[in-house]
């Protein structure tokens, strides 16, 4: 019984390891993207800013934020939650502050073009990989997927007539992102956790 219950402590703080929270970094930028991951700091008031274009954002623990405007608007509260994924339009000058003790990730990707329709065909995942993937937003610019694929699996074959990009929630490369371009591609589980990502393809 101690011997169980020892493993289950270390399998619980092993997982707790895998979540933490990280720097900041910028993992690429192009003409159709800038994908980085931002740190928002316990109880960190940030300073007055305004962001200009559409954003795509996975946040990658639990967390809550305090927003005010400076033009004048109410506040605003809100509680995350670890593999949320948020549509977020441009709403004028506003500050965030994390208000409470846990600092938390967000993966953010800046969309630089319009996009063409909602109805454009990005990938034919939903047929070829519909066991792992579900359409999660879709939308003039973007169609988003969130896959989940069991340790050591393979997804189906799928084919992007656009580039995408793979915000990781779980698995081995958990709160990272990567750049795919169009063309025939295939995720694999390689670890021996679950995995789990948000798949952004552009239109």
């Amino acid at each position: 019984m101690k011997t169980l219950l020892k493993v289950q402590v270390a399998l619980c703080l092993a997982g707790l390891a895998a979540i933490a929270a990280e720097p900041g970094a910028q993992f690429f930028e192009n003409d159709q993207v800038k994908v980085f991951r931002a740190l928002e700091k316990a109880h960190v008031k940030a300073k007055f800013h305004e962001h200009k274009v559409n954003r795509v954002m996975v946040y990658m623990q639990n967390g809550k934020q305090h927003f005010d405007f400076q033009d004048g608007r109410p506040g605003r509260d809100v509680v995350w939650k670890a593999g949320q994924l948020e549509w977020s339009t441009p709403e004028g000058i506003h500050q965030p502050e994390v208000t409470d003790d846990n600092s938390f990730n967000i993966i953010e990707v800046e969309l630089k073009k319009p996009g063409v329709a909602k109805a454009a065909q990005v990938s034919d995942a939903t047929k070829t990989d519909k066991k792992n993937s579900k359409v999660e937003l879709d939308n003039d610019q973007v169609r988003i997927l969130r896959v989940k694929l069991a340790p050591h699996a393979k997804g189906g074959k799928v084919t992007r007539t656009g580039n995408a990009v793979i915000a990781y929630i779980s698995g081995a490369k958990a709160n990272t992102a990567e750049w795919v371009t169009s063309g025939p591609s295939q995720m694999e589980n390689t670890g021996d956790q679950a995995l789990e990502a948000i798949v952004v393809e552009l239109k």
